[in-house]
């Protein structure tokens, strides 16, 4: 039996897709009204309202009752919500069970990982997984064929899941570098807001070239610094996420950084969205972190200074252009 905490559009098509390939499921949402709405349509009017149900999957706000038969539990729940989630849903893990975490993001005040997370509300010697790459839920609740990881440093974790959640449209990658794999995921959503802000000011390809570019590079050095191993930056889960996020429409790190760019508050456009944009939270817990390791973010910087108000979008990114010049590498 699998549960899906989280019925937002990912937790909805983890939870489709899980159905569709032959398991029985529980999909938990915390909000009572939507699960009904859900029960009644067999879809989620909300986030993926075109894509139906399959008879395996079960729908409930009840974590008892998502839980009480789970051995395989995804936790696709926004990174700020993960800890009050899991510390609610504690006491009903088996503790056979393996968690795999589909957040991506940095707690706030704490700079912990959502898989750190996991081991501090669920304990110690639970196993956890981290499911991570470039992944729209509505490409893949249509069965477009998609390319994530998953990592974890159990190597039977990695084994479990990438049998649990195979089909010919969805293909999975293990690795054991799970810092690198969280790090990746959450910052390059910060990158995304600043890609959107070149996209929103008219300023061409040769400008985003440029801030994907210096993004990854950025991203790599702090990961790097935390722990990483370099070659899982250049792979799905940082360079592939990273270029998703930053060019695609269906990017709502994107879209904010375009709206900004646009003249519109950050309250207006966040109030306008229906699904979260990670990366408003994690850019100042990104500085953070940054700073921990001695490393500095320079887009991230930047980003921050948009978000507060500080600066506008033009002078953002040509304090960018104006920084001393330096090599490539090292």
């Amino acid at each position: 039996m699998i549960a899906i905490l989280g019925a937002g559009g990912w937790g909805t098509a983890l939870a489709v897709h899980l159905g569709r390939t032959g398991h029985d499921g529980w999909l938990w949402g915390r909000d009572p009204s939507l699960v009904e709405d859900m029960r009644a349509r067999r879809a989620n009017a909300v986030y993926l309202a075109d894509v139906s149900f399959p008879a395996r999957l079960r729908v409930t706000a009840n974590l008892d009752e998502a839980l009480a038969a789970a051995d395989l539990i995804v936790a696709a729940v926004p990174s700020h919500g993960m800890r009050e989630v899991l510390r609610r849903a504690a006491p009903f893990v088996r503790d056979d069970a393996i968690v795999v975490s589909a957040a991506k993001g940095l707690e706030q005040d704490t700079l912990f990982r959502p898989s750190e997370i996991v081991r501090q509300e669920i304990g110690d010697g639970v196993r956890v997984g981290v499911l991570s790459g470039p992944s729209f839920a509505a490409e893949m609740a249509r069965e477009l064929p998609t390319a994530v990881c998953i990592a974890s440093l159990d190597a039977r974790v990695v084994e479990r899941v990438q049998a649990e959640f195979r089909a010919p449209y969805f293909r999975l990658y293990g690795t054991s570098d799970v810092i690198g794999v969280e790090i990746g995921g959450a910052i390059k959503n910060v990158i995304a807001i600043a890609a959107g802000m070149a996209e929103g000011l008219g300023l061409g390809h040769n400008a985003q070239a440029g801030l994907i570019t210096r993004g990854l590079a950025e991203i790599t050095r702090l990961a790097c610094a935390a722990g990483a191993q370099r070659d899982t930056l250049a792979g799905l889960t940082g360079l592939g996420d990273l270029v998703l996020t930053c060019t695609s429409s269906l990017s709502r790190n994107r879209h904010v950084g375009i709206e900004l760019a646009r003249g519109r508050s950050l309250h207006d456009v966040l109030a306008g969205m229906k699904m979260v944009a990670e990366g408003v939270r994690t850019t100042d817990a990104a500085l953070a972190l940054g700073a921990r390791h001695g490393i500095e973010l320079p887009i991230a910087a930047q980003v921050a200074e948009l978000l507060a108000g500080r600066k506008d979008a033009r002078a953002a990114l040509y304090d960018l252009m104006l920084r001393p010049q330096k090599a490539e590498t090292g």
